[in-house]
């Protein structure tokens, strides 16, 4: 029998947790939450919630996941035989399948911007142009359904190799490389004229978005971005030596996310505010606006490639993490049955996410509750799925675990231990039922 894998190096994890963490989070929906809330305030809501509330899930999860040793569902019966709290990680397996269902949609949606920038078909669309142009992809049948298949394949092909050389090595040159090109990409939206504003819209406070409302959604979008509550980190930590430090890998991880989705907002909302638009775009900012941004600027159809090559690295390190979840408790302890089990899953997602697909099409018409196929599937997984199984989780660090198995996986001193105890057993599971209550008003209210 194969042996089970583990991670080579501190760095690979880290890097893997943290590109798991960032996707689509940090990069899409992170600059168009800021912007419709107001920008600094939420940001410092955001920094707030991610520290208090999601740091301590993500630990959590971390701890789970080592101390288990085997995929999400294995390793919660280990830790808890004879209990229900096993169906934490089919829950995971279920969201997780879900959410990369219609996440591949917009990873494809990417694959489509992506190629037509390599043509050099972004530009000299006029003003009303790239708005046409989003609604003109996103309605193909042919192209969305084409474009979704190959990033599942992207995808598989990564997942299938295992963790040394498939997701270790992928993220270890998709991580740095996206690094370098949001630093390039800062530092051309910093030197236009007037992008100062942006600057100021995202780091000088204006106290009246200071509400309960944006407070509740930067609670959510930490939960977002961070990807806990699917058990993708309890998978990931279930591959690490008992050598690392679990409490620095984690604050690097939230770290990370802090770091690159304000290094995104350093990108948009200068330039949005120096060519003249409204930083309030909502979720076309990246699609309709940012292309239209770039066709004013020199070298813009240079900067573009660039940009969505960023995007689709931090889509795909985000989709490898939702698809290893999957596979990892469909293969259990077979591990030689890892590659047939990723192109099958892979199959099987992207079937199931053609409805999606098509949501802006031909399956145009309300699915449920009022919602698209596509936007119902995102509320949810999102404002439902998340928080539900990050209060499950916190419940069981908090409850189930032991100090003494915290201790064990941790190697903190006491008082460490103590804060973090009353974080993910009191604070984390009030925060969560607020969002979880929110979400299903949302969902359901329509």
């Amino acid at each position: 029998m194969k042996p089970r894998e583990q991670w080579t190096s501190k760095i690979g994890f880290i890097l893997a947790a943290a590109g798991s963490a960032i996707g689509l989070g940090a990069i899409w929906k992170f600059p168009y939450e800021t912007g419709a809330n107001g920008g600094s305030v939420f940001i410092l809501l955001f920094i707030i919630s991610t520290l208090a509330i999601g740091l301590p899930i993500l630990l959590a999860e971390f701890v789970i996941g080592r101390k288990g040793q085997a995929d999400a569902v294995s390793g919660l019966k280990k830790l808890a035989p004879g209990k229900y709290w096993f169906l934490i990680g089919w829950s995971g397996f279920i969201f997780s399948f879900l959410i990369l269902s219609f996440y591949s949609v917009v990873g494809g949606w990417i694959l489509s911007y992506l190629g037509r920038s390599l043509l050099f078909q972004l530009s000299d669309l006029g003003d009303n142009g790239f708005a046409e142009l989003f609604n003109g992809i996103i309605g193909n049948p042919w192209e969305v359904l084409i474009a979704q298949a190959g990033f599942m394949l992207l995808t598989v092909w990564i997942v299938q190799g295992g963790i040394k050389s498939g997701i270790e090595r992928a993220s270890k040159i998709m991580m740095p490389s996206l690094l370098i090109f949001l630093v390039i990409l800062i530092i051309r939206s910093l030197t236009l004229e007037g992008a100062m504003e942006g600057i100021s819209f995202m780091f000088v406070p204006d106290w009246s978005f200071f509400t309960f409302e944006t407070a509740l959604i930067s609670l959510g979008q930490a939960f977002f971005s961070l990807s806990v509550g699917v058990a993708g980190m309890i998978t990931y930590a279930s591959y690490l030596s008992k050598s690392e430090n679990l409490g620095r890998s984690a604050a690097s991880v939230a770290a990370l996310n802090i770091l690159i989705s304000i290094m995104a907002g350093l990108i948009i909302f200068p330039a949005v505010f120096a060519l003249g638009y409204t930083p309030d775009q909502g979720p076309g900012l990246v699609f309709i606006i940012l292309p239209a941004i770039f066709d004013q600027l020199f070298m813009g159809q240079f900067l573009i490639i660039i940009f969505f090559v960023l995007l689709l690295f931090a889509t795909l390190t985000s989709s490898i993490s939702m698809l290893e979840i999957v596979v990892s408790i469909g293969v259990k302890n077979q591990y030689e049955r890892r590659r047939r089990t990723a192109i099958v899953f892979g199959l099987l997602i992207f079937l199931v996410g053609v409805p999606s697909a098509l949501s802006f099409g031909v399956l145009s018409e309300p699915f449920m509750f009022g919602y698209l196929f596509f936007d119902f599937i995102d509320m949810l997984t999102s404002r439902i799925g998340l928080p539900l199984g990050a209060l499950f989780i916190s419940l069981f660090a908090g409850y189930v675990l032991t100090k003494k198995d915290v201790h064990a996986e941790l190697n903190e001193q006491d008082v460490l231990v103590d804060i973090w105890r009353v974080l993910v057993r009191y604070v984390a599971p009030a925060a969560i039922i607020i969002v979880f209550v929110q979400g299903l008003m949302d969902v359901f209210g329509g």
